[in-house]
């Protein structure tokens, strides 16, 4: 075998071997029905929790390569709930959210680093109601069977996404702090 092919079949095998682990990455997804996110913010000082019903991700992600990694995640919105009919009604307004003219939350990835043992940072652009901004998203790995369950807190400042408007921007009837909570479970994540 002269020099030629053997390049030939190194080259070819690189390739192969590159498009079987983007078809392996291209294979995650999330497991809508066993994720979860959360947010607590305190009204009057009082603990206030609710969650998004509705929310995609495409993923990207081999936890040995993190910084070769990509996310981007969409919120619905118009499926936040206090688990009250009154404040339920009142979140989709122009005050607040503004559900009509904004109908998502989205973040891009920008870099993802790892820290070791299973724990990773996200950094990137966090939108919500047409407001851009950096986050920096601490996220912890664990696998159980062929799933992977990505969780961890974001503290984000509402005032700063303009979420509250009008007499509503006043932090001592709710706080600028909103602790966002997630849990998602994905598939296809390799062992790590």
């Amino acid at each position: 075998m002269n020099a030629f092919h053997t390049t030939a079949r190194a080259t070819a095998w690189a390739l192969l071997t590159t498009l079987g682990a983007g078809a392996a990455l291209a294979d995650q997804r999330l497991l809508p029905a066993q994720s979860e996110i959360s947010f607590v913010s305190k009204q009057m000082g009082v603990p206030v929790e609710g969650s998004f019903k509705k929310f995609d991700a495409q993923i990207a992600f081999d936890p040995a390569k993190p910084q070769t990694g990509k996310i981007a995640f969409t919120i619905d919105i118009a499926s936040i709930t206090l688990g009250s009919p009154e404040p339920d009604a009142e979140l989709p307004k122009a005050p607040w959210f503004n559900t009509a003219k904004f109908p998502q939350a989205t973040f891009q990835s920008n870099s993802i680093k790892g820290l070791g043992g299973g724990k990773f940072e996200v950094l990137g652009k966090l939108t919500i109601k047409g407001n851009t901004q950096d986050a920096a998203i601490p996220v912890t790995l664990v696998q159980t069977g062929a799933n992977t369950t990505a969780s961890g807190v974001l503290t984000i400042k509402r005032l700063a996404f303009k979420i509250g408007e009008n007499e509503w921007a006043d932090t001592s009837m709710v706080a600028d702090d909103v602790q966002v909570k997630f849990k998602l479970a994905l598939s296809g994540v390799s062992k790590f």
